[in-house]
């Protein structure tokens, strides 16, 4: 079920966030959520490169608490996210 935020803005802030959310012809609640949305997906993920280090170091695959297999996450490019006792 949607939810609804109340969010505070100046006034330049806002004017810029309006600006670009008209010029992609969005409301503006959808620009501020698919902007943060595609900002969480580009931080969350990592790049071949820092993915091919990661799957390299034993230290990080042996003792992490992994749960995926490699090769699927390096190929699908997936998060990788600790399986530990903590609650997502």
């Amino acid at each position: 079920m949607p939810k609804t935020v109340t969010l505070r803005l100046d006034d330049v802030s806002y004017d810029i966030i309006k600006n670009h959310a008209i010029a992609d012809n969005r409301p503006l609640s959808n620009y501020i959520e698919t902007a943060t949305l595609k900002y969480i997906e580009e931080v969350d993920y990592v790049d071949d490169y820092e993915m091919a280090n990661i799957l390299n170091d034993e230290r990080l695959i042996g003792s992490s608490g992994f749960s995926m297999d490699r090769d699927l996450i390096y190929h699908n490019k997936k998060v990788w996210k600790f399986c530990n006792s903590q609650s997502f």
